[in-house]
């Protein structure tokens, strides 16, 4: 049997923001003047969001002294800081989401020979497949793998790694997490980069079960093809992520959407080669503009990126685990049937892309 993704779990944070109270709390902030308020309803109003997630129970009206003052303006604490929350918080999410997709494939965790971690909001070590190893029960010699800071594109290569282990060892049951904590490196900012950033970033976890033997009652899948990579041939200073002092960076110009206007065509050929396109897309929605771009580049049906904009609407931008919360949806609807093209963009610019079949 080929690689599948048998099943895929998902959690998102306890705390709920809806976007237009977002919009709200970053335009009341001291430093956000007449033009910055207007950057901020075009951007927000513009993503194509309307609720989203995050471990900062603060950004929900709750301020805790450490990232909102009590007169609800935004501080500015250190990385440090935001680092120890995302050590205490992103394990169970991890966790969570991990649990889901082991009860969705009706697999026990005693059955699991690989983890593969992925994360860019935050480090620690003993890190996230240490801990999944324990707070699962997973047996001690699962062979773990972190890939960390690869952006929102990484939930592919991850995917694609898992293909590989299987291909090599038929009988892998391999565990792929992403979760990714975006919202704890909030900033407040006149910086029309970061007000694109503000609009979109939420928090969520997803975990997916790659195997090429038989695991469990139910067989059906979304069985991956092949996977193709490419870096565009401008990028790199458009979209970016370091660490700071005061968190990490989040660099997103408005020509990201019009770069990957351009090159699309180049990376979907790369994948694709002379075949047909797919009618079914899942698309990482880095906002809305990008899903449009990519609509429009390719002459897609609106039908063909539905999944994607519902998580978009639904969840916002969760970096990495966005493309599993994508697939998710598909792998869940009884409609879905045939090919499924898989596109994710990352810091670079990088396009990964994946193609995949639906069986049941």
């Amino acid at each position: 049997m080929s690689a599948q993704i048998t099943s895929i779990g998902t959690a998102l944070p306890a705390t709920s923001a809806p976007q237009p109270e977002l919009r709200a709390f970053f335009a009341r902030q001291p430093g956000a003047d007449r033009l910055t308020r207007r950057l901020i309803g075009g951007a927000f109003d513009a993503s194509g969001i309307q609720t989203r997630h995050t471990a900062l129970e603060s950004l929900a009206g709750s301020p805790d002294g450490v990232f909102i003052d009590e007169d609800g303006t935004l501080l500015s604490p250190t990385t440090g800081v935001r680092n120890d929350l995302y050590r205490r918080t992103a394990p169970p999410l991890a966790a969570a989401a991990a649990r889901d997709a082991l009860t969705r494939g009706d697999v026990a965790a005693d059955q699991i020979t690989h983890v593969i971690t992925v994360s860019c909001t935050g480090f620690f070590a003993p890190g996230l497949d240490y801990h999944l190893v324990r707070d699962l029960g997973l047996p001690p010699d699962v062979e773990r793998t972190h890939l960390g800071f690869m952006g929102c594109a990484a939930a592919l290569p991850a995917l694609r790694l898992a293909s590989q282990i299987t291909e090599g060892r038929p009988r892998a049951v391999v565990l792929v997490v992403c979760v990714e904590l975006c919202s704890l490196h909030v900033r407040e900012t006149s910086d029309p980069e970061q007000v694109v950033a503000a609009s979109v970033f939420a928090d969520g976890a997803a975990a997916a079960l790659v195997t090429a033997g038989d695991i469990s009652r139910d067989t059906g899948g979304l069985v991956l093809d092949r996977f193709a990579t490419a870096l565009t041939r401008e990028g790199e200073s458009d979209m970016s992520w370091t660490i700071g002092d005061h968190g990490f960076r989040m660099t997103l110009s408005a020509e990201v959407p019009r770069i990957i206007g351009r090159e699309i065509h180049d990376a979907v050929d790369r994948l694709l080669g002379d075949e047909a396109r797919p009618g079914i897309w899942a698309v990482h929605p880095g906002g809305r503009s990008v899903l449009d771009r990519v609509e429009s580049g390719l002459a897609l049906q609106p039908t063909a990126l539905q999944a994607s904009r519902a998580v978009l609407r639904d969840c916002g931008n969760m970096s990495s685990a966005t493309i599993l919360f994508i697939l998710g949806r598909l792998l869940e609807d009884p409609a879905v049937e045939g090919p499924i093209a898989a596109l994710a963009f990352g810091p670079g610019l990088t396009v990964e892309s994946a193609l995949m079949h639906r069986t049941r």
